[in-house]
């Protein structure tokens, strides 16, 4: 297990050195002058080259990586280009409604889709099942945004039971702070109620077909047995590693849910500094959700040994 977990931390920095590299070219060799940018259209060809000039653009892009690479090891995020602040404390004000919003999504994806998924394996064929089938289909096809809006219309324009956008923070009430996260929520949720639940509901189907599990039902046990002690758990591997994966894609998503709903989380402010060409911020915000991903998936590693104890490293 130790040896293990050496060789995943090792892999873990080869990882990051390659996501480094792959950000920094990435936000240089993009289209849009930051320099030109913030000189404004009435800016002279002299200006802009003194903006280029402070900001260090002119430099060859093998030091300007070595620069931004000694300064993140030593955890300064640099600074905003256009704010002047540091991004980490541009992180730091925006953190609250990312956070919140992508747990409580992560919280009713994984209750909601594990639910609905082992109820369809359990009545295989039933109208559960069908209706699962279906909304999968369609919850996991349709684009975040277009469910956000149709919500938005539905709950908010039409029927005035919810606020339209916006964020309050909790330290203003619960109340407030919950009842501007529920659509967002919600919206964002949908697609991976759809993809738990159909990987559930396929690892139950499985698991349930085992020997073992007739063996149990001759035996008298439970239909609470026999779907959670047994079943569950050993259909756990695959469905634990779903909600693992899921959080690559709810980065993607929080950024467009944000900008439905006008939260200011970080979502938005990398959709702002992508539009200013704000090389620190976009760096700082992709260099670490890379490395939440990536720890992400070593505990998900980890914890497969938790839920099935066959498994050894």
């Amino acid at each position: 297990m130790g040896s293990y977990i050496l060789r995943r931390m090792v892999s873990a920095v080869a990882v990051m050195a390659m996501v480094g590299i792959f950000v920094f070219l990435l936000t240089r060799l993009a289209p849009g002058d930051p320099a030109a940018v913030m000189a404004g259209r009435n800016a002279t060809a002299e200006i802009i080259a003194g903006i280029r000039e402070q900001l260090g653009l002119n430099e060859p892009l093998p030091v300007q990586f070595l620069h931004w690479l000694s300064s993140i090891l030593h955890g300064d995020f640099g600074t905003s280009i256009f704010s002047g602040r540091s991004v980490l404390e541009l992180l730091g004000q925006r953190l609250e409604p990312t956070v919140s919003l992508a747990l409580l999504t992560l919280a009713l994806s994984v209750t909601v889709g594990v639910s609905f998924g082992i109820l369809a394996a359990w009545r295989a064929g039933g109208l559960v099942d069908r209706l699962l089938q279906v909304f999968s289909a369609l919850g996991y096809s349709i684009p975040v945004f277009v469910i956000g809006y149709f919500l938005v219309y539905l709950l908010a324009i039409h029927t005035a039971w919810l606020p339209v956008q916006g964020y309050v923070p909790i330290g203003e009430g619960f109340g407030g702070w919950f009842s501007h996260l529920i659509l967002p929520t919600v919206t964002l949720s949908v697609p991976y109620i759809a993809y738990v639940a159909r990987v559930a509901r396929a690892s139950m189907l499985e698991v349930l077909t085992e020997d073992y599990m007739r063996t149990a039902a001759a035996k008298g046990a439970s239909s609470y047995a026999m779907l959670f002690h047994h079943a569950l758990k050993n259909a756990g591997v695959p469905i634990l590693t779903v909600i693992g994966l899921s959080f690559a894609y709810l980065i993607g998503g929080v950024v467009l849910t944000e900008t439905v709903f006008n939260i200011p989380g970080i979502g938005r402010l990398v959709v702002d500094a992508i539009n200013n060409r704000d090389y620190p911020i976009i760096q700082s915000v992709l260099i670490l959700t890379s490395g939440l991903y990536v720890l992400i998936n070593l505990a998900v590693d980890l914890a497969y040994t938790l839920i099935d104890p066959r498994i050894r490293y």
